[in-house]
């Protein structure tokens, strides 16, 4: 057990000649039974990692509270200095589309023969992967120069869309089983984006994952 070599003054103010040797055990067992104010002007520190649940439940939040998960994501790379640039990319995954349920069409109010495109992508931050999406848009609610970004380069999709001034609604939040290796999944999000005038034009359904996390906390 590591010792400390304490001196303590005599009384008139000398000095022992040898230093007095205790424990660190010791020192923390006195530490306990000073009051409040001794406590906090002791001089020892003890520096723990923020707890990863507390850090999921605030990347939640911050999402939840957001109508826009692009610019929420890139806050919190921003904050936790993910990567030197905190903007995010979106890479497009290969596979074939999904088609929306008849439950995602009524939610953004189109017929079964309305025109819907599909996109699933990553949104990286550096080299964090902070999220995977599965994104299903109604092409003719933007406009054609949103549909030409959309189809050619990898902006993500909140960039893209924010001269709709878009409000997100929360369909569903699903909480996953605890884990922080960078490809497990957090919590899943499905939400609905629509214009400031209401018109809805996008449904999501968003994927964080452990990456998302500062490294010290996985």
């Amino acid at each position: 057990m590591r010792n400390l070599r304490v001196e303590m003054p005599l009384l008139g103010g000398r000095s022992p000649r040898h230093p007095i040797v205790v424990s660190v055990a010791l020192v923390a067992t006195l530490a306990m039974t000073l009051p409040g104010r001794a406590i906090a002007e002791a001089p020892i520190a003890i520096n723990k990692p923020a707890n990863a649940e507390v850090l999921v439940a605030a990347l939640r939040d911050r999402i939840l509270g957001s109508d826009s998960a692009t610019l929420a994501l890139e806050g919190w790379c921003a904050e936790h200095r993910l990567a030197a640039d905190p903007h995010l990319v979106a890479l497009r995954l290969p596979g074939p589309d999904k088609p929306l349920t008849a439950a995602q069409r009524a939610r953004l109010a189109i017929g079964p023969d309305e025109p819907v495109r599909y996109r699933r992508v990553r949104l990286v931050c550096g080299e964090h992967v902070m999220s995977e999406a599965d994104n299903w848009y109604v092409p003719a609610r933007l406009t054609p120069e949103m549909n030409a970004v959309l189809d050619g380069t990898r902006t993500p999709f909140g960039r893209v869309v924010r001269p709709l001034a878009p409000v997100r609604r929360t369909v569903e939040v699903r909480a996953r089983p605890p884990g922080t290796a960078p490809e497990d999944p957090l919590f899943e999000v499905d939400a609905v984006l629509s214009t400031g005038a209401g018109q809805p034009f996008c449904e999501v359904v968003e994927t964080y994952l452990g990456s998302a996390l500062p490294t010290a906390t996985r």
